[in-house]
């Protein structure tokens, strides 16, 4: 959105007018205080929030539900269905896979899960676990739009839903951005603030120890230099502004210089993981072969939860535009070792999580784009199966040790309590105190809502 005029009073007032938050009528985006002064803010919540910040743990390809948390037994292994070859869309015969996961009560809620992921079977007595989810697309890059955005139409760059929540509320912390994004995604569409601006887009961290590209000063720049520098780049930007039209493309560029000011002196400290106790880093399996890359994400995802980011997405086995690494054709024993890389750090998360008294006001959620169909592709493998699934959500209100919703007895289909990929954005849009049906935005004279299908909230979850 570019919008050319000069905001003069009344131009203020209609620029506020097209951005209006649904029927509160708050201003939202990037925009003019009367005093001149550029400002970021949200309109804030609707109703009392219980969630401050959202952890979305995005495995990127496609999980096997049957394998890993809805158990299915093996009486229709071998029997041959009825399909269509997502190649050529004509009807083929394929068989049955015989499972041989193993999976085991946890909890006191006896909720089974694979051998797979133990240790989030230690916390399965925190989570809702939801059975019967669906969608609409079979293609990785569509579903990840689906799942990221609420929307299946490519012609207009919607936004993902991490930029919906920070352009609603604005910023807790000045000095982080609302929608951080760690890990490789394998879609764009997991990290657009699309239309409601770049400013929204996920603000990228990466795995390892140093999270943050270029946190240090130069080599020989002192901070008293680097504070003068930034006092001039703040007296440009008001002189910039009172000489030269509004543009949001502009508006979207100076807040990022703006950021990159501040998280120079806000990420160091954020990201320093020497005074965490030595048992919370074994917690999250920091320094352990198969789950450090992870664990240190998980870490940081509960430092920046502390600090106010509302929305952390932490992209697991993704590919850069590829198909995700849990997209597993060829054999579906693939998952195992990247079970192995983030069992114990999502155990880990939830654990610390609620010891320190956070869990209920940060939810954690755990998805994929799509599930793995029951049949057989390529020998050992399992084709694409948007039609149901399993994703699941712990903390910020949501009733723990609780199975809802299921699929058919061979994993195929939700059979039971259908719950559409935006049910699960409006669950998470409503713990944050946000109704989805009031969320829009005028892009061009054409309104655009956030969730435009689905049922609304997973209400039967929710404490």
């Amino acid at each position: 959105m570019i919008f050319s005029n000069p905001l003069s009073a009344s131009g203020r007032r209609a620029f506020l007018r097209r951005m209006s938050f649904g029927v509160t009528g708050a201003a939202l985006g990037t925009l003019w205080a009367e005093d001149e002064k550029f400002l970021r803010a949200g309109a804030g919540p609707h109703f009392a929030p219980k969630v401050k910040s959202v952890i979305f743990l995005f495995m990127c390809g496609g999980v096997s539900a049957m394998d890993t948390f809805d158990p299915k037994d093996n009486k229709w292994a071998g029997k041959m269905l009825d399909t269509i070859n997502g190649n050529n869309g004509k009807p083929q015969l394929r068989p049955v896979l015989h499972n041989p996961r193993t999976f085991k009560p946890y909890g006191k809620s006896g909720t089974p899960v694979c051998e797979w992921f133990p240790n989030i079977g230690g916390v399965i007595d925190d989570i809702a676990m939801v059975r019967s989810m669906y969608c609409h697309d079979a293609g990785h890059f569509q579903a990840c739009w689906e799942m990221s955005t609420g929307k299946r139409n490519r012609v207009f760059d919607h936004p993902a839903l991490g930029a919906w929540t920070g352009y609603a509320l604005g910023s807790a912390n000045r000095n982080l951005p609302t929608f951080v994004n760690m890990g490789k995604p394998s879609s764009p569409a997991q990290l657009t603030g699309g239309y409601l601006g770049g400013q929204e887009s996920a603000t990228p961290f990466e795995a390892g120890e140093t999270p943050l590209a270029n946190l240090k000063l130069p080599v020989g720049t002192t901070r008293a230099e680097r504070d003068r520098q930034m006092e001039t780049l703040a007296r440009l930007n008001r002189e910039f502004h009172e000489q030269h039209v509004f543009d949001a493309e502009v508006a979207s560029r100076v807040r990022s210089y703006e950021l990159a000011g501040t998280l120079q002196t806000a990420g160091p400290e954020l990201v320093d993981f020497s005074k965490e106790p030595e048992h919370v880093r074994a917690m999250y399996g920091v320094d352990e072969p198969e789950t450090d890359e992870f664990g240190r994400q998980m870490l940081l995802a509960r430092r920046l939860a502390e600090r106010g980011v509302r929305f952390i997405q932490v992209c697991h086995g993704g590919a850069g535009g590829g198909n995700g690494k849990w997209d597993s054709h060829d054999d579906v024993a693939d998952h195992a070792p990247l079970a192995k890389q983030t069992d114990k750090p999502i155990a880990g998360l939830i654990r610390d999580l609620k010891q320190r008294g956070m869990l209920e006001s940060t939810m954690v959620v755990w998805a994929t784009e799509f599930g793995r169909t029951p049949y057989s592709q390529n020998n050992l493998g399992r084709d694409h199966n948007p039609h149901g699934f399993t994703c699941w959500l712990a903390g910020g209100g949501v009733k723990g040790g609780i199975v809802h919703g299921a699929t058919d007895e061979i994993g195929h289909k939700v059979a039971e309590k259908p719950q559409y990929v935006t049910d699960l954005q409006a669950t998470v849009l409503h713990q944050m105190g946000l109704d989805y049906k009031r969320m829009s935005v005028v892009v061009n004279g054409r309104p655009f809502h956030l969730i435009e299908e689905g049922t609304g909230p997973i209400k039967d979850i929710l404490a």
